[in-house]
């Protein structure tokens, strides 16, 4: 896909998010974070690297996002989402286990971390197990998961 593309392609996907943001429901919420949270991860991932290592970067941000985005989705705002997506990205990808990674929206209050808990290998395929805690109205929510780099370097959630 070419950078004109592959622009005009997120530039839609931003739009169909966007429209869906007037709605106040939860699960369109939710679904709207994974939309915006996987389109916020490719373009993270597309300014890192070139040529195939920045198509993998691309790829591993947008499954990234969209998991991020769907979790906290349902509470956060755009910009919480931002911060909570990208502090997300980071730790994944460069974070060692253990070191937990965070963000903060001085505007909304809304803050989280981001835990890389185990790094591993299952069937010759990197792995890190991971734990993430978001504070709305300084509530805590706390989730898990763990996500696998495939072959052509992309990450899957695995669950």
């Amino acid at each position: 896909m070419t950078g004109t593309k592959a622009k005009t392609v997120v530039a839609l996907a931003a739009a169909a998010a966007l429209m869906g943001a007037c709605t106040s429901d939860i699960g369109t919420r939710q679904a709207v974070g994974t939309a915006g949270g996987a389109i916020a991860g490719g373009v993270v991932g597309s300014q890192i690297g070139s040529g195939t290592g920045r198509l993998i970067a691309t790829g591993a941000g947008t499954l990234i996002g969209a998991l991020v985005g769907g979790e906290v989705g349902r509470q956060l705002d755009r910009v919480d989402r931002q911060y909570a997506q990208q502090t997300a990205y980071t730790a994944f990808e460069t974070a060692p286990t253990g070191t937990t990674s965070s963000w903060n929206n001085p505007d909304s209050g809304n803050y989280g971390t981001v835990t890389p808990v185990r790094t591993y290998q299952s069937q010759g395929t990197d792995c890190r197990d991971f734990q993430q805690t978001t504070y709305v109205g300084g509530q805590p929510s706390t989730t898990s998961g763990t996500a696998c780099r495939q072959a052509d370097g992309t990450w899957r959630i695995v669950n």
